[in-house]
Order: structure tokens, then C-alpha cells, then sequence
């Protein structure tokens, strides 16, 4: 039995609909206080020891590390006669942003992050690069935080201005045709607004270069609407500002518009809430917007801005089998991608919906990244799959060739085989699932098997590349990635299938997938491990408890686990149109309690678990890891060991240092392939 840190329980109860629910840790909400600090020290403690103690976890942790130590490069973004891009060499901290001649091949740094901090922690955010390449606006994060500070950098010089704007997140840098502004979005100072919740009445402003930001020019903003997000965009041909305007998590958006030479009342286009409306562009008057309104699949529309009507709506793309993600116009064309069976396919359309041509990718596997120019005749690709390593396509409008812009640099990938299969959910919906291995796996001795899934937010999971995930395959595991209800794969159908009231059909489509690996013989309970994070942290903290002998041990990072008090924290408050709001209301009390991690701990017998969290985590705070383990060893009793670890300077996962992205995941795959017996 183990030793665990004392966690003592309060008596603390909330009511809620009439309901009493006892929350006996809730001292643990205090984060930075003495008592809780020095529990989260012995936690690391115990679960330190516990990883040091694996045998293969050194050896482990080196083949990652090795396979970690190869160049990763971004798709380039051309403005004026430069490509822009970043790499990263193989173990650098942070990747190095570079320039180079889009006629020449002489690199130059153009920014440094890893100069930027001793222990790699300040990450660049977001970028947004002046027409003719001469500037750049910034943003910088520290230890994982989702506040950013934004700069401006003077690239022909190398010398950062003088330009500082804080209290940003969620917003790009819009710069104006003349280069000498850009428009941003701002959450309010303290002591701007102190009496307002954190997080709210976001506002649009100009910034002017050589202006401190108090001098900002305020453009707009919605007190009568405080939760509304605003993203502000310049169409490429410098004729309109738009106002991308989000409410939380929800898929649903509106969009807002005026000339860019108007300072008069923005239009509000798409004011009804009803649906997703992402701008594409905006050419000859119209603009393209892709949607999913009267096409859960997505749809590619037409806008003329003098005729807006719905009823003057024209299809460009219309709604197919596959899920319509993105769309771009690119070298006078549309193109377009859609996940099949959640893989990427990209096809290119004229802008008057006449189709061109498909573009073969390498593989089944993702588009990460999508960059081009409405007056380029060149498009860049960000690809890669589980086997296939990130790498760079570039496609030529002019010759129709689609060929590598970078090689891939490793080919480890290529000793796996990739499959899918498909499981039947509880209800009879049918479920993909992706498998991963060595080609002489034998599944007679019913291997160490992990299954990931995530199931929300509209969110897919699609093939990605990670060398953690290799190296585990490589000592014999099977890796599998389930597409759950919740996520995007399917449409918006897909997605309202898994949130609110229907959040059970995430963990009985997970469940049913771990089944099937069990029942077709590839795995058994004893040997098949789970794996999720954030929303997917939810979603194995909640499949842990309500199949505990379907596991043999669970890993679960940054959980949401607490769903009655979730929004009262950080970027809690966004999450409620997918998750609901126990206080509020009480149908969404009773479905939340029902499958809440933190309120559903019993004295059953539960495998090894181990949670993962960061302590400057403002996204999912680390009171959701440490709360539920606190519950979790208390019941505990005689099962596998529960532990906690948590990243000291380290947020919920964007930005972190590669040194301690290889340490993490060294730790998570041996304690996989050390409690997975067969």
C-alpha cells in the first residue's frame, strides 16, 4: 500500500438545486498557498521516486530523446522577396525564426526565442509579418501562460522598438496598408475594469508605432456583450477590416465588417449566432466564407456585400461526404481542405466553384499547416502522419506540380505500420480507430497497447507524427487513437453528439473502443493503457472510474475534473456552451454530477494512474489534477498506485521547452510499459 501526503478533508459543502455535494478539498483551490505548495512538493516526491525506480525508463527516455534530434521547419509565409519560416535544429528549446530570399537560399536569423529566457520557457506566439516583410508584431509567453505581451520587431535592423502592448490572448496582429499600425484585441487592465470577471468586455484597438498603448485608438467594442471575443482581420486587398466575433468554445460565431477607409458603424453581416462562419476572403465585393449553416459538413458561400440577403447566398463549394476544415484563396483559386475518415484530402476549385483538381498528399495523414497569398501562384503545405515526418509541400499554380519543399530529415516512421479499424459504440454508432506498430508485431503475447482520444470542443484527431509515441512503439507497444463523438471528424452532427447532455456518448464510444481492441485480440485489460489530455483528461479520468477493470493504468494530462466549479477558474468560463453550467441550470447539474471525475470517486479497485499538470497552468488549473488525486488516493485503498506530477514553470502544454516535453514524456511511456502486463 502506498505511502501517500497527507491531504486532509474539510467540511465543506455546496447546495446546488436542492442538492448537498460535499467538496472535502477544496483548501486545494488555494494554489499559491504554503499548505498546498508543500503538498504538490511531496506529491512530486512520491511520484519521482516511483518513475526513477522503472527500469527501462532511462534507456527509454534516451531513444526519445534521439528521436527528438531531428530539423523542424514551418511552412514558409512570403511577404515581399522573403520567405519566412521557423526551425527547429532537433533539442532546441524553442524554434528559431529565419529568413531567406524567395530567389535565393541565404538564411538569416530573424528571432531567437532560446536567447529570451535561461530554461526555454518564453515561447513566440502569434507572428504577423508587414506586407513587404520590413516589420514584425509579436507575442511572447512565459512558463505557458495564455497571457501574452506583444513587440514589434524591425527586421532589417534586428532592433526590437520601443512598442509594448500587454494584456492580450486570442488576438492576431493586423497590420494597416501604410505598416505603420496594426489592429489588436485587449482584455481590460486591473485597474481598468475591477469589478468586471476576468477575462471579459474584450475590445479592439489601433495600435500606432512609437505610441505607448495607453494612446491606443479604441475601434470597438460590445459592454452590452461582455463575454464576445473580437478577431480583428484586414482583408489582402486592403479594402475591409473584419471582426471575426466568438462567445467562449462555441463553433458558432458572427461576422462584422466595415470599409478600411471608413471609420463610421461596422456592419454586423452574420449577427444571428446560428452557425460557423470563417472568412476565407474577400474579392470583387464579395465576400467567401466557409459555414456550416444548412451544411453540418461545411460549405463554401459567396457574399455579395451589396445583396447579403440569405436568400442571395451562392454555393461555391457545396456540402460532401467528407468534413470541410479549411479553404484559402490561393493564386486566384479555392482550395480546400476536408477530413475523410479523419485524414486530410485537399481538391482546387475556380473562385465560381468550378473544380480543378485534387491534390495528392503522401499519405493519410494531416495539414498542419496552410500557407499562401489570393496574388501568389504558389501554395505551402505543412504535412505529416504517424509515420510520416513533418515536412514542407509546396504547389505550383503555374506548372500543377505538388512536390517536397523540405525533405523529412528521419525515417524512423517507416519500420511502422499504420491501420484503421472500426469499433461499435453503444448506441450503434461506429467509431474509427487508428493503429499504430511495429510490422512484426505479435499480438499473441497481447502487447502494451495505448488508446488516445480526446471527444470535444469540435476538435479532430488526425494523424500526427510524435517521436514520444514512436519510441514507446519501438519497445513493443501499439499505439491507438480513437475519433470519439465531440470531436470534428463528422460535421457539427458529430460534434453536438458528445457535449452538454450528450457528453456520455464520448466515454461509451471510448469504452467500446477499448473493448474492441480487447475482443479482436490485440490487446488485453491487463496490458491496455489510456491516454488523454485536457478535454481528453476529462475523458479518461471519467472512462477510469466508470470501467476501472477495463484498464491497467490510466494517464491523464491537464484533466478537466471538477465539472460543477470549472467555470469560476481562468479560462473556465469559455468552456460552457460544450460542457453547460451546474449553477445555472439544473438539467445540466444533473448530467454533470452524474459523470463529474471529481464527484463519481468510489472505493472500487482502480489501476495505476498517473496525472500530469503544470503549476502555472492557466488554461485547465492544476486544481482540477490536485483535487481529484487527492480524492482518487483516498479511496484508493489497495489499488495500483495514484500519483501526481507537476511540472514546475510549465502551462498546459503550448510553448514548453523540448528538454521537458522529452523528460515528460519519458516518464508517461515508462510507467505505461511498467504497469501494462500481459
Amino acid at each position: 500500500m502506498v505511502d501517500y501526503p497527507d491531504s486532509p478533508r474539510a467540511d465543506v459543502v455546496d447546495v446546488y438545486h436542492g442538492v448537498p455535494v460535499p467538496d472535502p478539498y477544496r483548501w486545494l483551490e488555494d494554489m499559491d498557498s504554503a499548505t498546498t505548495l508543500a503538498w504538490v512538493d511531496a506529491q512530486n516526491d512520491l511520484t519521482f521516486a516511483h518513475l526513477a525506480a522503472i527500469e527501462q525508463r532511462e534507456a527509454l527516455r534516451n531513444r526519445i530523446e534521439q528521436l527528438w534530434d531531428f530539423p523542424r521547419q514551418s511552412a514558409p509565409v512570403r511577404r515581399g522577396d522573403w520567405y519566412f519560416f521557423s526551425r527547429n535544429e532537433g533539442l532546441q528549446a524553442q524554434p528559431v525564426l529565419y529568413k531567406r530570399p524567395v530567389a535565393g537560399s541565404e538564411e538569416t536569423v530573424v528571432l531567437d526565442p532560446n536567447e529570451l529566457s535561461a530554461d526555454g520557457t518564453v515561447a513566440v506566439m502569434t507572428r504577423s509579418f508587414t506586407e513587404d516583410g520590413s516589420l514584425l508584431a509579436y507575442s511572447l509567453a512565459e512558463a505557458g501562460s495564455d497571457w501574452q505581451t506583444a513587440h514589434v520587431l524591425d527586421i532589417q535592423s534586428g532592433v526590437t522598438t520601443e512598442d509594448e502592448l500587454q494584456w492580450i490572448k486570442f488576438t492576431p496582429f493586423a497590420w494597416t496598408p501604410d505598416q505603420d499600425a496594426f489592429y489588436y484585441s485587449r482584455y481590460p487592465a486591473p485597474d481598468e475594469m475591477p469589478d468586471v470577471p476576468p477575462s471579459t468586455h474584450h475590445r479592439v484597438f489601433l495600435h500606432r508605432l512609437g505610441t505607448d498603448q495607453s494612446e491606443d485608438l479604441l475601434i470597438y467594442e460590445r459592454p452590452d456583450a461582455p463575454d464576445l471575443g473580437f478577431v480583428p482581420i484586414v482583408t489582402e486587398d486592403n479594402e475591409l477590416l473584419v471582426l471575426h466575433v466568438w462567445e467562449g468554445t462555441d463553433t458558432r460565431n458572427r461576422l462584422y465588417y466595415r470599409r478600411l477607409a471608413d471609420a463610421g458603424p461596422f456592419v454586423r453581416l452574420l449577427d444571428d449566432f446560428d452557425a460557423k462562419y470563417e472568412l476565407i476572403g474577400h474579392e470583387a465585393g464579395s465576400l467567401f466564407v466557409l459555414t456550416d449553416a444548412e451544411a453540418p459538413r461545411g460549405r463554401v458561400i459567396e457574399i455579395d456585400l451589396e445583396r447579403p440577403d440569405r436568400t442571395n447566398w451562392k454555393t461555391i463549394v457545396p456540402e460532401a461526404a467528407g468534413t470541410l476544415q479549411f479553404a484559402s484563396i490561393v493564386g486566384g483559386r479555392l482550395v480546400v481542405g476536408r477530413l475523410v475518415d479523419a485524414h486530410h484530402a485537399i481538391a482546387v476549385y475556380e473562385l465560381d466553384g468550378t473544380y480543378v483538381r485534387d491534390l495528392g498528399l503522401p499519405a493519410l495523414g494531416t495539414v498542419t499547416e496552410f500557407a499562401g497569398k489570393a496574388r501568389h501562384r504558389e501554395l505551402f503545405i505543412g504535412f505529416q502522419s504517424f509515420v510520416h515526418p513533418p515536412t514542407v509541400l509546396r504547389y505550383d499554380f503555374d506548372s500543377d506540380a505538388l512536390e517536397p519543399f523540405t525533405e523529412p530529415a528521419v525515417r524512423e516512421g517507416e519500420a511502422l505500420v499504420t491501420r484503421q479499424v472500426w469499433a461499435e459504440s453503444k448506441d450503434g454508432t461506429r467509431i474509427p480507430i487508428f493503429l499504430i506498430h511495429r510490422h512484426d508485431l505479435e499480438t499473441d503475447s497481447k502487447p502494451p497497447t495505448v488508446l488516445y482520444g480526446y471527444g470535444g470542443f469540435d476538435i479532430s484527431m488526425t494523424p500526427l507524427y510524435s517521436p514520444d509515441r514512436i519510441g514507446f512503439i519501438e519497445s513493443g507497444g501499439v499505439f491507438a487513437v480513437a475519433n470519439l463523438r465531440g470531436g470534428g471528424e463528422y460535421g457539427k452532427d458529430w460534434h453536438q453528439a458528445g457535449m452538454l447532455g450528450e457528453k456520455q456518448n464520448v466515454f461509451d464510444d471510448f469504452i467500446c473502443a477499448a473493448e474492441h481492441l480487447v475482443e479482436s485480440g490485440i490487446t488485453a485489460p491487463t496490458s491496455l493503457g489510456i491516454h488523454g489530455r485536457s478535454n481528453g483528461g476529462l475523458l479518461v479520468t471519467a472512462c477510469l472510474l466508470q470501467r476501472p477493470d477495463l484498464f491497467g493504468a490510466v494517464v491523464g494530462m491537464v484533466p478537466v475534473t471538477d465539472m460543477l466549479r470549472y467555470h469560476h477558474f481562468t479560462a473556465g468560463r469559455y468552456w460552457t456552451p460544450e460542457y453547460g453550467n451546474a449553477e445555472e441550470n439544473v438539467e445540466h447539474f444533473r448530467f454533470l454530477i452524474d459523470y463529474s471525475p471529481l464527484h463519481n470517486v468510489s472505493s472500487a479497485t482502480y489501476p495505476p494512474t498517473l496525472i500530469a499538470t503544470g503549476d502555472t497552468d492557466d488554461r485547465v488549473v492544476p486544481l482540477h489534477s490536485y483535487k481529484f488525486v487527492a480524492a482518487l488516493q483516498h479511496a484508493a485503498g489497495a489499488s495500483g498506485p495514484v500519483l501526481l506530477r507537476v511540472d514546475k514553470r510549465a502551462g498546459h502544454g503550448l510553448g514548453k521547452p523540448t528538454a521537458m516535453v522529452i523528460e515528460e514524456a519519458a516518464d508517461i511511456y515508462a510507467f505505461f510499459l511498467h504497469h501494462l502486463v500481459s
